[in-house]
């Protein structure tokens, strides 16, 4: 019977509190830093049984090499979700009844930006600890940008179909990752190496390239009612998705040249 009183009073917190509308922007924040706090121990915990070289590997590199479990976990998740979000679930369809499309926003949708936000706090912050090991300035942009457009879409509810379109891009992120391990574990030439860079590719062309050709090509359409958005996130709409098609446009083209580069040394 105790046991019965303290879940009902635990399940009343979680409601009142956790998930309340007010608060869902900072619990979703701090379960966001908890998560990535938790997967950058977790992946230096496994890779210290199970990857032998991870000891004889540098502090910066261990640091780096914890730094990417920890972005490929948020990516994973935050791919999901906007997949989800974007295309399954009815929360952005072409239902007028719901309202202008710009305004839709959910305790879900809500809950799982407040998550991104707090990775990219955690990312950034770690990028300016340890600058310039984990990237230069178009990271520190990058993730900038980035995290400007998902705290507005998260607090205001408005442009959150926008801001997970351009998050599905996240999903190359693991890609990028394995690229890396594979690299600092000295399998360079490797055929998992090849494999990688074949399918980083494809799948940087589709999410970051024609997925943001598609994303300009719906507010386009969808022009009116971006027009009702505030003067702030009518311009984040626009700018954010630009500046980070100009720089997909730039790393696709480093992609492409690794790639060549590796095909050549096949043959």
């Amino acid at each position: 019977m105790a046991y019965k009183t303290y879940q009902y009073q635990a399940e009343a917190v979680i409601r009142e509190y956790v998930l309340s509308d007010p608060f869902i922007p900072y619990t979703s924040v701090l379960a966001g830093l908890f998560i990535c706090k938790m997967a950058y121990d977790l992946t230096r915990f496994l890779s210290s049984f199970y990857f032998k070289g991870y000891s004889s590997l540098t502090k910066i590199q261990r640091l780096e090499w914890n730094n990417r479990g920890m972005s490929s976990v948020h990516a994973i998740f935050i791919t999901f979700m906007s997949v989800y979000l974007v295309f399954f679930s009815d929360l952005f369809s072409d239902d007028i009844a719901k309202g202008l499309i710009t305004f839709r926003s959910s305790n879900l949708s809500t809950f799982t930006l407040g998550v991104s936000v707090g990775y990219f706090i955690s990312d950034l912050a770690m990028i300016f600890w340890l600058y310039p090991s984990l990237g230069g300035f178009e990271y520190i942009v990058h993730h900038a940008l980035s995290l400007c457009a998902i705290s507005y879409a998260m607090l205001t509810g408005e442009g959150q179909l926008y801001t997970y379109m351009v998050l599905i891009s996240e999903t190359t992120t693991p890609g990028i990752n394995v690229r890396w391990y594979l690299d600092t574990a000295g399998m360079k030439r490797s055929s998992a190496y090849l494999v990688n860079g074949v399918i980083m590719f494809f799948a940087w062309l589709v999410a970051r390239i024609i997925l943001f050709l598609y994303l300009f090509y719906h507010v386009y359409l969808h022009y009116d009612q971006v027009m009702q958005m505030h003067i702030t996130g009518y311009l984040l709409v626009f700018l954010v998705p630009s500046a980070l098609a100009i720089m997909n446009l730039m790393w696709f083209g480093k992609i492409i040249k690794g790639l060549r580069k590796t095909l050549a040394k096949r043959q």
